[in-house]
């Protein structure tokens, strides 16, 4: 099979998988290209309500398919950039489900994800340092974002990779599983996600996304959704709640 990206929407949860096992799903440009539109058209489901990105097998990702940095590495790092941007964009919850590496462009596609969750074999490294690459701008500020920068500037100026509870310490990841136990978990909290109000998730992501704009937007619509009178009746209740706003489809946060 070519490299590609898979993906499949089950129980409302969109899951896109890596897959280019022969180089531990390593991204190929073409497999760059495509993750904006496919995201884009996943978007504009309205059954999607969570969204999983994993790698294919015992690996997430290993990053760019180097092969691809002899053509144009300024061109292949857009690319990198442009899929990180439409990830972090997504509207709805994201959650990296990471094994084995997850290093390079495999790490910045992980930071852009809302949620990161390891089996505890993974390891994590940005490795530019390796290539002689200046990491983008957009990306470093990610990572500062989610480890601080001390830690940004450990796994950038040296290139070295880190163990799961490293990074579980430093918040790259959020949480880290077992051997095997990574796809119950995930799947487990997927449901939970897609349970919850999605006015809330919505709102919350462009808030904790930086976004000082929308304030009186996001009131208006808890005023006329219904959302806050549903939860609290089914907490009476001692029901599941039934929630029934939906964000407009293929509406975008900000990154």
């Amino acid at each position: 099979m070519e490299p590609q990206l898979l993906h499949r929407v089950a129980d409302s949860v969109a899951t896109v998988v890596v897959h280019h096992p022969a180089k531990r799903n390593a991204m190929t440009a073409a497999m760059w290209r495509a993750l904006p539109p496919l995201l884009d058209a996943l978007a504009g489901d309205p059954a999607v309500r969570a969204l999983v990105l994993t790698g294919e097998g015992a690996t997430f990702c290993a990053g760019a398919d180097i092969s691809t940095l002899r053509e144009s590495a300024e061109e292949a790092q857009a690319l990198a950039v442009r899929a990180e941007e439409a990830l972090a964009a997504f509207p709805r919850p994201t959650l990296a489900a990471i094994r084995g590496h997850c290093v390079g462009g495999g790490a910045q596609l992980a930071a852009a994800c809302d949620l990161r969750f390891a089996e505890e074999s993974a390891s994590f490294g940005v490795t530019p340092a390796k290539l002689g690459v200046v990491y983008p701008a957009s990306s470093t500020r990610r990572l500062v974002a989610l480890t601080g920068p001390a830690t940004a500037k450990y796994l950038l100026f040296s290139g070295e990779l880190i163990d799961a509870q490293r990074a579980l310490r430093t918040g790259l990841v959020d949480e880290v599983l077992p051997e095997g136990g990574l796809g119950e978990r995930v799947d487990r909290f997927a449901r939970l996600l897609v349970s919850r109000s999605q006015l809330t998730q919505a709102a919350a992501k462009e808030f904790a996304n930086g976004r000082t704009d929308r304030d009186a937007y996001w009131a208006g619509q808890a005023r006329g959704s219904g959302d806050t009178a549903e939860g609290v009746a089914a907490f009476l209740e001692r029901r599941q709640p039934r929630f029934g706003w939906s964000a407009p489809t293929g509406a975008a946060t900000s990154g």
